[in-house]
């Protein structure tokens, strides 16, 4: 994977101290475990599309499959005082090369929703795609996550018509 031109501050709006999103490494698997634990139900739920108990093994593969072509996964930290970085956000991207699409999934920690932080992730996740050629990404998410919709939506992602009665399938053409 090309080196990102993230580690970018952000300073997103209600948040003290700088956001810097940055591409996970394998010493972020027990962080990134404990970010997945700390996550409300509803929040893990949304993330997975359903319950999961075996959130150290999600965090071992979202770090896991960054090292193969057309994946990865970033994080948002919260970078205050001296002291260590906390995981507040993270999104995994896979680009599936027979459909010539991308796929993601997202998640901010419940405190640091709606300030911002998801857009960040989504606009970082679509320059890194951008970056290895990628022209379309797309995600599923329940029609009852609204949340996810108006963020998706405010991003530029519209229904493809592909769900069910449970899903909705959201993509976006990426420009060149």
């Amino acid at each position: 994977m090309s080196q990102l031109s993230l580690d970018a501050v952000v300073r997103p709006h209600r948040i003290t101290g700088p956001v810097c999103i940055r591409p996970a490494k394998a010493s972020d698997v027990e962080s990134l475990s404990i970010y997945f634990t700390g996550l409300s139900s509803m929040s893990r739920n949304r993330r997975f599309m359903g319950a999961r108990a075996d959130l150290a093994v999600v965090a071992a593969e979202c770090v896991a499959m960054a090292g193969h072509p057309g994946h990865f996964t970033l994080l948002a930290e919260l970078r205050q005082g001296g002291g260590p970085a906390t995981i507040i956000g993270e999104t995994r991207y896979a680009y599936d090369a027979a459909a010539r699409c991308g796929d993601f999934a997202i998640s901010v920690a419940d405190m640091f929703q709606r300030k911002g932080i998801g857009l960040q992730m989504m606009n970082a996740m679509e320059r890194q795609a951008g970056d290895l050629g990628h022209e379309m990404i797309a995600a599923e998410t329940a029609r009852a996550n609204v949340e996810m919709r108006g963020l998706a939506k405010k991003a530029g992602y519209e229904s493809s018509g592909l769900g069910d009665w449970f899903s909705v399938h959201l993509a976006k053409r990426l420009l060149r």
